[in-house]
């Protein structure tokens, strides 16, 4: 898709984007998503099955798959098609609202959500981000911003976080947060 992405969401909304242009979806920043995850693959349990949550055309898939991770599986309500036919393998179609009223399905080595959960409204933020550190004892956040900034959450630990710059001088940021441990 030649149009950035930015002006769309302010025309359509994020969710009105991905009904209407899911299926031609492309992360802009494939290069600097590589860079992170290549990186920091050591530091990612791929042992068991690792979920690309909001998945997209499946660009973390595609990249861990590379790495020589096993087992993979999406997770996006409007670009599940595009996921399934870039990857040949299954994509959940959990909407953030979904996984906040109900969770998400299955249990996790691993959540990878790449330049999402900043969508999500933080009304909504501690809610989702519980119910997947529920499935998985890592969930790894890829994103153009600080936000989202789990950290500050209750009950939420940032374990770890790296950053790449794009050409233009942006931090595109991965951080790894896992759930506190009451003692």
């Amino acid at each position: 898709m030649s149009k950035k992405i930015r002006p769309l969401y302010d025309e359509h909304g994020a969710e009105g984007y991905y009904r209407a242009f899911g299926d031609q979806y492309e992360n802009p920043h494939l290069p600097e998503i590589s860079a992170l995850l290549e990186r920091n693959f050591e530091r990612l349990d791929c042992s068991g099955t690792v979920l690309d949550f909001a998945a997209g055309g499946g660009e973390v898939t595609s990249i861990l798959l590379k790495l020589g991770a096993k087992q993979l599986l999406g997770c996006d309500p409007f670009t599940h098609t595009l996921f399934e036919q870039k990857t040949g393998l299954p994509c959940l179609q959990s909407s953030f609202k979904d996984v906040v009223r109900e969770g998400i399905p299955g249990s996790y080595s691993l959540i990878v959500s790449s330049f999402a959960m900043h969508l999500c409204p933080q009304k909504d933020l501690f809610s989702l981000t519980w119910n997947l550190l529920q499935a998985a004892p890592v969930l790894v956040i890829i994103t153009p911003h600080k936000r989202p900034e789990l950290e500050k959450l209750p009950g939420i630990q940032l374990l770890w976080e790296d950053y790449v710059e794009t050409d233009r001088g942006k931090k595109v940021r991965m951080k790894a947060y896992g759930g506190e441990i009451s003692t």
